[in-house]
């Protein structure tokens, strides 16, 4: 009689429509079940390849939980080791560190603009999201700013989000505005229109021609930079495209 195979670190396995993928960490202290939701399935890490079967037995007791956050996976592209994105709409190549540091921008990087990052699968994507959210509210709360003054308008408080359906929104009630944080992989004039697009509404909530001579007051003929946010809303929103 043949002793079975014993399962292996990086082999993956499909057991009844359930897809996992095996990884030993000898720092492990239990077996434990994560969710790839971008690779689809569910990576399952043993302390070493002989407690593999028990972390195996382990995920299938999770079957449920593990199809319900599987079932909540989003068709966006993730952000990969070796792929292309626009940054401040230039090409940007995303590199992995081999560590576990966070994801930092590199304009001089010897082949070309990069984003260098720690971590694997899921931790990659999210560390290169936290970095281009932390440069989107850096440079949208600047040019939020520089538009208030430019109206002679009170400060407001500026906040970063991924909304299904729009670039920003404007809350002239409480004095608040927030912005999808995609819009920091466009050209800067067209995030530097955003802001005053939402900016302006501090002063016409609405859409009217009133509206629209302040924005141009702003930014001047706003046509280009909306194409600029279709642009880039049908390449990086996941839902279908972002509107103003």
């Amino acid at each position: 009689m043949f002793a079975k195979p014993r399962p292996r670190h990086g082999e993956k396995l499909e057991i009844d429509g359930l897809r996992l993928r095996l990884s030993v960490n000898r720092r492990a202290r239990r077996v434990s079940v994560r969710i790839d939701a971008r690779a689809g399935e569910a990576v399952v890490t043993a302390p070493s390849e002989r407690a593999m079967p028990q972390a195996i037995d382990f995920a299938l007791s999770r079957r449920t939980w593990i199809a319900e956050h599987l079932a909540k996976r989003t068709d966006s592209a993730p952000f990969a080791p070796g792929a292309e994105i626009l940054f401040g709409g230039r090409p940007v190549r995303l590199i992995a560190s081999g560590n576990a540091a966070a994801a930092r921008l590199v304009p001089e990087h010897p082949d070309g603009p990069a984003i260098i990052s720690g971590g694997e699968d899921d931790a990659f994507h999210r560390r290169v999201e936290r970095l281009l959210r932390a440069e989107a509210k850096a440079a949208l709360t600047a040019r939020t700013q520089v538009h208030l003054e430019r109206l002679d308008l009170k400060p407001v408080r500026v906040s970063i989000g991924d909304p299904a359906s729009r670039w920003g929104s404007c809350s002239p009630h409480n004095r608040s505005i927030r912005y999808s944080w995609r819009v920091v992989m466009a050209p800067p004039e067209v995030l530097d229109y955003l802001a005053a697009h939402e900016v302006a509404h501090l002063v016409h909530a609405d859409h009217s021609p009133a509206y629209w001579s302040v924005v141009h007051g702003l930014v001047g003929d706003h046509r280009p930079f909306r194409n600029g946010c279709a642009t880039t809303a049908r390449r990086y929103t996941p839902r279908g495209g972002s509107r103003l």
